[in-house]
Parts: C-alpha cells; sequence; structure tokens
C-alpha cells in the first residue's frame, strides 16, 4: 500500500510540475522575444495539460493495457490502481493549469 500511495504522489507531481515548469519557461521565452508572457503561459497550460498526464503514467499505451488486460481477466485490483495513478496524474495536471490560470488572471482581461 505505502508503494501505491507513494507512485500516485509522483504521479501527481510529475504531472503538475510538467504544466507549471513549461507554462514559467514558455512565459521566459515569450519576455525574451517581447511578447505578453500571460497569453503565452495561458495558451501552454491549456495545450500541455494532457501531454503532462502522459508522461506522468509512463508515456506510452502500456497503462492502457495493464487496465484492459487486468480488468478482462477479473482482477480489478491491478485495473483499479492503474485508475487512480491516472486520477492522480489528471489532478496534478489539473491544479497546475488552475494555478496557471489564477497567477495570470491579473495579467490578463477576459
Amino acid at each position: 500500500m505505502r508503494e501505491f500511495m507513494t507512485n500516485l504522489a509522483v504521479d501527481f507531481l510529475v504531472a503538475f510540475g510538467i504544466v507549471l515548469g513549461a507554462c514559467m519557461l514558455a512565459g521566459i521565452g515569450s519576455v525574451l522575444t517581447l511578447q505578453a508572457p500571460a497569453y503565452k503561459m495561458l495558451d501552454i497550460a491549456g495545450r500541455i495539460k494532457i501531454w503532462a498526464m502522459v508522461a506522468a503514467v509512463g508515456g506510452t499505451i502500456d497503462p492502457l493495457r495493464v487496465i484492459e488486460t487486468n480488468f478482462l481477466e477479473g482482477h480489478l485490483s491491478p485495473a483499479f490502481k492503474q485508475i487512480m495513478y491516472f486520477v492522480a496524474a489528471f489532478a496534478g495536471a489539473h491544479i497546475g493549469t488552475v494555478l496557471v490560470k489564477w497567477i495570470c488572471q491579473g495579467s490578463v482581461q477576459s
């Protein structure tokens, strides 16, 4: 159980870090090219969210295959664990996106 919880935390933080890091570097790049950083950061936050999730869970189709194989064989525990890894990665990517939107909210007029 401890390994499962550790992996959940790592998947969450990896997805969160990918979104936050990509947005921060996009903001720096836009400043260097004399563009508005808030617009670029918001754009990147929306576009990289799914890729952060994919990278956090392993970057391949194997996690989905684990869910399919175990579910069809009736082993629900491994399938549930993989689904929880996806949920944790989604939560991390989503919270990172929300944080970037919250930070940029004062800079961009909707």
